[in-house]
């Protein structure tokens, strides 16, 4: 698999998501899919790159479709992210197969789930994502 230096760097330096890309690494250790959407508003080419996140649930693997990525390794993916990668050719493997992914409270479906659960479109999820982050105060206008 070629995402060997990506899970590497996730279980070694406590990152929750690591891209590997002919530009280069990228790591981070915010939690949720805020990296995603930084790294997708920052402009950066990661088509063909691969990544290693902790949780990859509808939502986050709308956004590593809209970025292009082309393997994935998640240490919980839930059933939804997991169809969301086959419908869209990403090779993918997991530690753990979640029939949902819920909030960080544990009591309901995680919000940004519930904000692309009826969006198969990578675009349009990034756009309801991003108007869903900025409605809670998790991404700056």
């Amino acid at each position: 698999m070629g995402t060997d230096l990506a899970r590497r760097l996730l279980a070694s330096e406590n990152y929750t998501c690591v891209i590997v890309s002919a530009e280069g690494v990228l790591t981070s250790r915010e939690r949720g899919i805020l990296p995603l959407m930084k790294w997708i508003e920052s402009g950066a080419d990661l088509r063909g790159a691969v990544a290693a996140d902790r949780i990859v649930g509808r939502a986050a693997a709308l956004l590593y479709a809209y970025m292009g990525i082309s393997e994935l390794y998640a240490e919980v993916l839930g059933e939804g992210g997991q169809k969301v990668l086959r419908d869209h050719g990403i090779a993918h493997g997991y530690g753990t197969l979640a029939v949902r992914i819920v909030n960080r409270s544990g009591t309901d479906i995680c919000p940004m789930e519930k904000a692309v659960a009826q969006i198969s479109d990578p675009a349009e999820a990034f756009s309801a994502l991003r108007e869903k982050m900025h409605e809670m105060g998790l991404l700056n206008a």
